[in-house]
């Protein structure tokens, strides 16, 4: 029997999801070795694979070396990989892939900032963002108000929005002066703007979201905004037990890339604001002031000290 089903590996490779796969097979865009392709086909090493005409280039599972990056996102940035108003975007910092591809995990909106993660595993991307993984998200959000013991419980209990009911698995005064008050809140979903738009349904204005945590991984003490680092085995494999995938042979830093990371680690690289982006790919000689943010460096502190807004 051949290795995989193909909307399988379509997904894996980070085309899209399964069900995605399935309806571009069904449009009949996807080819297998010069012949129209079906929905159950299964391929293997070998194999010549065609979307729109376009060759992908197949490597099976258990060859593919799994990675995964994470990346501080700053202000200003667009989660996605081309932004038709010319904005910055997310991608544009990040490692180059030969004959591969970084799937993003989850969305932050252009005003937030905090841990972006992205994998070369499309498959792994997609479980750790579909809501029946029940992955845990955890952020410092700091808010033009104060959270009330009725409101708390409002917002852990289930507050109806737009799309549907949601709420907070957890909420925590995380201090704060004057009238703009930190908390410390986790939810299991990735709806569009959803942190925000549980705070405003209490008439509460979210002024600054940061993401701290996504599943087991939470944002790196030692990393700063515009900066990414790469993770190693352990904390790759604790990302995959979490969604029940199963190691991958080879997966993890290597050689150079690992002397590299603990050079990072033991002398953070300073932070990249958002206007750095396009000057950073045209030359090596920018300077840019380092920045820091209140709960960049764990949820405990939240106090904010570097904050010009």
């Amino acid at each position: 029997m051949k290795d995989e089903k193909l909307q399988k590996a379509l997904a894996r490779m980070g085309l899209g999801s399964r069900r995605q796969m399935e309806e571009v097979i069904k449009a009949g865009r996807v080819s297998v070795n010069n012949g129209p392709a079906t929905i159950g086909d299964r391929v293997e090493q070998g194999d010549e694979i065609r979307v729109d005409g376009r060759q992908i280039k197949y490597t099976a599972e258990n060859e593919k070396r799994r990675r995964v990056l994470a990346y501080y996102k700053p202000e200003g940035e667009v989660c996605s990989a081309k932004d038709p108003e010319g904005r910055p975007t997310v991608f544009e910092r990040l490692p180059k892939l030969t004959h591969d591809r970084w799937v993003m995990v989850g969305r932050l909106d252009i005003n937030s900032t905090g841990l972006l993660l992205f994998t070369n595993d499309g498959e792994m991307a997609h479980r750790l963002m579909h809501p029946s993984g029940e992955v845990t998200r955890e952020y410092a959000v700091r808010v033009l108000g104060e959270v009330t013991p009725d409101i708390a419980r409002a917002l852990t209990s289930g507050v109806m929005l737009e799309d549907g009911m949601a709420q907070f698995e957890d909420i925590k005064d995380g201090g704060g002066e004057g009238v703009n008050k930190w908390y410390h809140v986790q939810l299991k979903e990735g709806r569009n703007r959803e942190v925000r738009r549980l705070f405003e349904s209490q008439g509460l204005k979210v002024s600054r979201l940061l993401r701290t945590r996504y599943g087991t991984i939470a944002l790196p003490k030692e990393l700063r905004t515009g900066r990414f680092l790469e993770l190693d085995k352990k904390d790759i494999n604790t990302l995959t037990d979490l969604v029940s995938l199963r190691p991958r042979y080879g997966t993890g830093l290597h050689g150079a890339a690992k002397e590299k990371q603990e050079r990072i680690r033991n002398k953070p690289l300073k932070a990249r604001r958002t206007t750095d982006t396009r000057s950073d790919s045209r030359s090596n000689s920018a300077k840019p002031k380092s920045s820091a943010s209140p709960a960049s460096r764990g949820t405990r502190n939240t106090r904010d000290r570097n904050d010009k807004r």
